[in-house]
């Protein structure tokens, strides 16, 4: 009988250590879009800021690289495989490797899923929704999944393009399979924990958000036409929300089944922007995570891939059908400012906003109180293919990916 508690002291502390470990991941901390540097500039000349350095040659992709202390992390397809690389923060690169054969379907070929980084293990995906952990030191390949065989799940039109979702001893992940739709798999194993049906849809391009309740923690993403809250423990489906633009006659892949943009949640209300579903939305979540009511929709708020931040009682994302950066009142879900800057990828570091247009300008924004104003601007003219990556800030350097090149930008003040 005395043994069983010398076992929990020796387990307890290795628990408590995953709870508390550091996690690099999609659009900095909590995905919230929004980077903690600080002195940063507030105009560029005209022809931009200091260009570092670019690296070049990483292969077709979309995806921003992921920053640890010393390192940063990008994948690119090249001869149609997923290479996973491994830079230091002068863009010299210490490793890469092959993971597998990366999405070449339609005109955006290339990778798309961001690397998630907790402890030594990297977390990565690719088009096809097969999911990697790689050992970030050396490499090396943990373990993988192969979504098709292990879950079922296919991809959506485009290629499945989810940031991996880790808490503790999990990872989160859109399988799209129609009986293992939602997966918690163990970090370290990749065996299966639980898994959820759903509503048996494909993913629809999202990054899953954590909301951590006193009651419990939860797992909020979207699949093609139903956002979606998890028990993070043990796989409820606690509630949904339906995406109803589209009648289900009309429900074919592409038509309604784009929801990019990563959900935000703050003082019990979740926020989402689904420009090819409810659009802009607030969402009151109950004190114990199990049930949602809805309190604003705006059909204007209708980005649906550049991000979303939220900034004091506004929130700033892009519009579709109006190419414009906006910012929406997020108490009464009415637009209250906007900018006809092109439709883009937003973040927003030291009181500015960083905007990546689908032209290839890179702007700086200023707002007070949801004015906006366009500071600078400068074209984005090395690299190729479509300007779809979302700018990154880390320690005071704006780096920009794209195609196949990454260039760093000083923006830090002198």
């Amino acid at each position: 009988m005395k043994i069983i508690p010398v076992l929990l002291l020796l387990v307890l502390p290795i628990v408590q250590s995953a709870d508390k470990s550091k996690i690099y991941e999609w659009r900095g901390n909590g995905r919230s879009g929004i980077f903690p540097d600080t002195n940063l500039l507030k105009e560029w000349p005209e022809s931009g800021p200091k260009e570092l350095f670019t690296v070049e040659n990483l292969g077709n992709g979309y995806v921003t690289p992921i920053f640890t202390d010393d390192r940063f992390y990008i994948t690119g397809e090249v001869d149609s495989m997923t290479v996973l690389y491994s830079f230091n923060l002068n863009g010299d690169k210490k490793w890469q490797t092959k993971l597998g054969k990366e999405w070449f379907k339609s005109s955006y070929r290339g990778t798309r899923s961001a690397p998630t980084i907790v402890d030594d293990l990297i977390y990565v995906g690719n088009g096809f929704g097969n999911l990697w952990c790689v050992n970030k030191n050396t490499g090396k390949i943990v373990w993988s999944k192969d979504n098709l065989k292990d879950f079922g799940g296919l991809p959506p039109l485009h290629g499945h393009s989810e940031a991996a979702l880790v808490d503790g001893d999990k990872v989160f992940w859109t399988a799209g399979g129609k009986e293992y739709n939602f997966v918690a798999l163990n970090r370290f194993t990749g065996k299966l924990i639980w898994h959820n049906k759903g509503f048996g849809e494909v993913s629809a391009y999202n990054s899953p958000k954590l909301i951590e309740l006193p009651a419990r923690k939860i797992v909020v993403t979207f699949s093609s036409y139903h956002l979606m809250g998890f028990d993070a423990a043990t796989g409820k489906l606690l509630w949904s929300h339906e995406q109803d633009n589209y009648p289900l006659e009309k429900r074919t892949p592409g038509n309604g089944d784009t929801h990019c943009n990563t959900v935000i949640y703050e003082d019990g209300a979740i926020y989402y922007q689904a420009g090819d579903g409810n659009c802009g939305v607030k969402l009151k979540l109950s004190a114990d995570g199990t049930s949602i009511n809805q309190v604003w929709r705006n059909n204007s708020f209708d980005g649906y891939m550049g991000g979303i931040v939220k900034i004091g009682n506004y929130i700033y994302g892009c519009g579709t059908v109006k190419p414009n950066l906006i910012s929406l009142n997020a108490t009464t879900g009415q637009i209250s400012d906007s900018l006809r800057i092109g439709t883009g990828g937003l973040i927003a570091s030291d009181n500015m906003l960083y905007y990546y247009n689908q032209k290839g300008d890179l702007n700086l924004v200023s707002y007070s109180l949801g004015k906006l104003e366009l500071v600078s601007s400068f074209r984005v003219k090395k690299g190729d293919m479509q300007h779809f990556a979302h700018p990154i800030i880390n320690k005071g350097i704006l780096y920009q990916r794209h195609g196949n090149v990454l260039i760093a930008y000083d923006i830090r003040k002198k």
